[in-house]
C-alpha cells in the first residue's frame, strides 16, 4: 500500500465516524480502520449472540429471547437531545436520510423513594408532586426568568449576573428548596454531579434552556432515538464518509503505530505486513494504550480523576414500574437521593424502537464508580426495575489523551462518559476539530424529522 492519506482514522466509534464524515465532506482523503468486525466500538449496537459472546462467551443466548436479528442492544446507553448539537450535525451533514427516529416516552426523577415525571407541560407542572403549591409558585417565577432573559436587556436579569453569579445565588434568589435545586440541575440541567452549584450560572442556564426547547419540539420528552439502536450512528456517519471518497477497513488488527524516531511524528499504521502512511491519525484511546489495545502507547492517554464507568445492561419482560407502562424512559437518580457524589441514570427502550423481541424491554442502568464494589453502587437503579431476566454487568476505564496532538499529529479523542445524552461526544468532536485545524467546527441549520 504505497497511497498516502490525509488521515487514518482508528476506531470506528461514533466520536470517530462523525470526525470521519466531516473529514471527507471537507475533501480530506480518509482512510478508517477498526480491530473489530462490526461498526461503533464502544458505541455499537450487538444483536444477542454478540451480546452473550462478549459477556458471558460460555453461555448461547435463550431461545426464548427470539430471533437474534430482533436485537441491537446498546453497550453505552445514550438519547439525543432533539435540540441539541447533535441534532445539528446530523441536520447538517444530512445523515439523518440514512436514519429513522422516535421518540423517548418520558423523562423521570426519583425524589423521596420513588419515581415521578419530570413535567412536560404546564399542566402535568401543576400536578406534579415534586413540589409542594409555594414551591411551584417559585418554580414557576423561576423558569419565566430563564424564559424571558435578554442579555441585551437589563430589565430582564432581575440584579443577576449570569456571567458572575454562581448558579447557588440564582436559586437562593428565587428561594426554591434543595428538593427543586435537585431536579433542576440534574433532570433539565443534566449535570452528574453537584459541583456546578458553585461555578458560575451562564453554562447551567445553556443547559436548561436547551432541555425545556428540546421538550418543546416534540412535547413528552427532550429525547429522541434512532430506529435499530444506536450502532446505526457511526454507519451512518461511516456511509457519508464512504459516498465523500472516504475508504472502510473492519477487522484489521493495529500492530504498530509508527513515528518517526527523531521528531515523534506520526508517520503511518502497520497492520500484519502491510504499512499504510497518512500526514494526520485520529483514534480513540484504546488504540493508543487505554485498554486492551496491542498498539504502544507512549503514555498518550491516562485515565481520569473519577476513573471509572458501570454500566448494567438489563433484559427485562416488563415496562419499568411506575413507568405509566412507558415503552422508553429516562429515569435520573440525584446523587443526593441517595448519599452519592454522582447521579445514577437508567435508559429503557424497547421493541418500539426495534432494539429487541416483542414484549422485552432493555434497561441500562450507569453511573460514574466511586467505591471498590460498583454494582452495589448501582443497586438504587436496579431496585426500579422490577424482575430482572437477564444483566450485563461492564466497569470502563475513563481515558482521555496527554496531549492536543498538535505537535506530533496523533489526535485521540475521549472515552465515553457516564451523561445520559450525546452532547459531551459532540464536545469532544469539536475539540479534536479544533486540535486538527486550528479553527471551530461551523455548522448550519436545517430541520430533523421525528416518527409518532
Amino acid at each position: 500500500m504505497d497511497e498516502v492519506y490525509d488521515v487514518i482514522v482508528l476506531g470506528t466509534g461514533l466520536t470517530e465516524c462523525i470526525l470521519s464524515g466531516l473529514l471527507s465532506v471537507e475533501g480530506k482523503k480518509v482512510l478508517h480502520m477498526d480491530r473489530n468486525d462490526y461498526y461503533g466500538g464502544d458505541s455499537a449496537s450487538l444483536n444477542l449472540t454478540q451480546l452473550y459472546r462478549k459477556f458471558r462467551p460460555d453461555q448461547p443466548p435463550p431461545a426464548e429471547l427470539g430471533r437474534d436479528r430482533d436485537y441491537a442492544i446498546d453497550l453505552i446507553p445514550k438519547f439525543i437531545i432533539s435540540s441539541g448539537e447533535l441534532t445539528r450535525i446530523l441536520v447538517h451533514t444530512d445523515v439523518t436520510r440514512y436514519l429513522e427516529f422516535k421518540q423517548i416516552a418520558g423523562s423521570f426523577v426519583f425524589r423521596d423513594g420513588k419515581i415521578s415525571k419530570v413535567p412536560s407541560t404546564e399542566m402535568e407542572a401543576v400536578r406534579s408532586p415534586l413540589m409542594g403549591i409555594f414551591e411551584k409558585r417559585r418554580a414557576k417565577k423561576f423558569f419565566e426568568f430563564l424564559q424571558n432573559w435578554k442579555d441585551d436587556d437589563p430589565a430582564t436579569h432581575q440584579g443577576i449576573d449570569l456571567d458572575k453569579d454562581t448558579m447557588k445565588a440564582v436559586y437562593e434568589k428565587f428561594g426554591l428548596e434543595p428538593g427543586t435545586q435537585d431536579f433542576i440541575g440534574h433532570a433539565m440541567a443534566l449535570h452528574l454531579d453537584d459541583d456546578y452549584i458553585n461555578k458560575v450560572a451562564r453554562p447551567t442556564y445553556d443547559r436548561i434552556v436547551l432541555y425545556t426547547s428540546s421538550m418543546a419540539r416534540y412535547g413528552k420528552s427532550p429525547y429522541i432515538y434512532p430506529l435499530y439502536g444506536l450502532g446505526e450512528l457511526p454507519q451512518s456517519f461511516a456511509r457519508l464518509s464512504a459516498i465523500y471518497g472516504g475508504t472502510y477497513m473492519l477487522d484489521k488488527k493495529i500492530d504498530e503505530i509508527i513515528t518517526d524516531p527523531a521528531t515523534g511524528k506520526f508517520l503511518g499504521v502497520r497492520s500484519g505486513k502491510e504499512t499504510v502512511k497518512a500526514k494526520q491519525v485520529i483514534g480513540d484511546p484504546s488504540y493508543f494504550g487505554g485498554g486492551t489495545s496491542g498498539a504502544s502507547d507512549g503514555g498518550k492517554v491516562r485515565v481520569l480523576e473519577e476513573g471509572k464507568v458501570i454500566r448494567a445492561i438489563c433484559i427485562l419482560k416488563h415496562p419499568i414500574p411506575g413507568t405509566d407502562n412507558a415503552d422508553s424512559v429516562q429515569i435520573i437518580i440525584p446523587q443526593n437521593q441517595v448519599n452519592r457524589r454522582n447521579d445514577i441514570y437508567i435508559a429503557s427502550v424497547s421493541s418500539t424502537h426495534n432494539v429487541c423481541a416483542k414484549d422485552v424491554y432493555v434497561a441500562i442502568v450507569s453511573t460514574i464508580v466511586e467505591t471498590s464494589r460498583p454494582e452495589q453502587e448501582i443497586e438504587p437503579g436496579l431496585a426500579l426495575l422490577g424482575p430482572i431476566y437477564a444483566k450485563f454487568v461492564s466497569v470502563t476505564p475513563l481515558y482521555i489523551p496527554t496531549s492536543s496532538g498538535t505537535e506530533d499529529n496523533i489526535f485521540i479523542t475521549r472515552s465515553y462518559d457516564a451523561t445520559s445524552h450525546f452532547e459531551t461526544v459532540v464536545e469532544d468532536v469539536q475539540d479534536v476539530w479544533k486540535r486538527v485545524f486550528g479553527s471551530d467546527l461551523v455548522l448550519k441549520k436545517r430541520e430533523v424529522e421525528v416518527t409518532e
